[in-house]
């Protein structure tokens, strides 16, 4: 039996996914997969991989967080204060 975190990386390593996708898959939450997230970019470093992230982005006016360094979701855009957030997508490079 894997890990959770091992899990993760497993379904990272087939598409790129964003954590609602990882959390329904695995019957974790949205949170739990946030706070997994610096501990595999850790791990992967180690076994020298990356994790790519597609920076999140707001739907209203197009703006990417792409300076932004945490994996987790911003809760709402700088420039046009929406709250309509396409989530990051993680990816096993």
């Amino acid at each position: 039996m894997s890990t959770i975190r091992e899990q993760i990386i497993s379904l990272l390593g087939e598409e790129e996914c964003d954590a609602r996708f990882i959390s329904q898959s695995l019957g974790i939450s949205e949170k739990a997969v946030y706070d997994h997230m610096p501990h595999i970019i850790q791990t992967l470093s180690a076994q020298g991989k990356k994790l790519k992230i597609n920076p999140a982005s707001c739907v209203s006016c197009g703006f990417e967080f792409k300076d932004r360094r945490r994996p987790s979701k911003p809760s709402r855009c700088p420039r046009c204060k929406s709250e309509r957030i396409d989530p990051p997508k993680f990816r096993l490079k």
